[in-house]
């Protein structure tokens, strides 16, 4: 055994001694007092919650939205896997009517969400859990997310967030309008 090999099984003995991070805080805590206890709760909360929601996206290869609607879904905590196939044929699978097609598909929780719906509103869906396909924005509504900031000179058209039944039938599930200005 070489010195290096002889000094990394020493680091590795020593540290298997060493409780774990759990094991510590479970043992240091009541002797920290309720105060300390407040304090790290934050971060404790945080730690117990950062495991990112599964996304899986179909999308046109070249479509620069899709890649900003990602982005978005992202930095709000989902996980996504992209497939660069189009959005057609996994669209009439899942029973997608075309009118209410967008130009990117995505499966999350058992869920179909298409086209620029925002991440707010698909943790919406997922908390309520209704009988439902899922979520639409049909189109590609500017100021939508994807469809949003100063490449379209921060414009924002009126659009609603349309909740699927399983027959086609739809419902305003969020409506994001306009405020009229005084």
């Amino acid at each position: 055994m070489t010195t290096r090999q002889h000094r990394s099984a020493s680091a590795s003995a020593y540290a298997a001694t060493l409780p774990s991070r759990r094991q510590w805080l479970a043992k240091a805590l009541p002797w920290l007092g309720a105060g300390a206890a407040l304090a790290l709760a934050p971060q404790l909360s945080r730690a117990a919650t950062t495991t990112a929601t599964p996304v899986e996206v179909w999308k046109d290869p070249n479509c620069g939205c899709c890649h900003d609607w990602i982005a978005h879904m992202e930095a709000n905590g989902f996980s996504v896997t992209i497939h660069d196939t189009g959005n057609n044929a996994v669209r009439a699978r899942l029973g997608l009517p075309q009118k209410l097609g967008s130009c990117h598909t995505a499966l999350v929780g058992g869920y179909l969400v298409e086209g620029h719906v925002p991440a707010s509103d698909v943790r919406a869906l997922l908390q309520q859990k209704p009988k439902a396909l899922g979520l639409t924005v049909p189109g590609m509504p500017v100021g939508s997310p994807g469809m949003d900031g100063a490449v379209y000179g921060d414009r924002r058209d009126p659009y609603d967030v349309l909740l699927v039944a399983h027959d086609g039938s739809t419902r305003i599930f969020k409506s994001y309008h306009k405020k009229a200005s005084t």
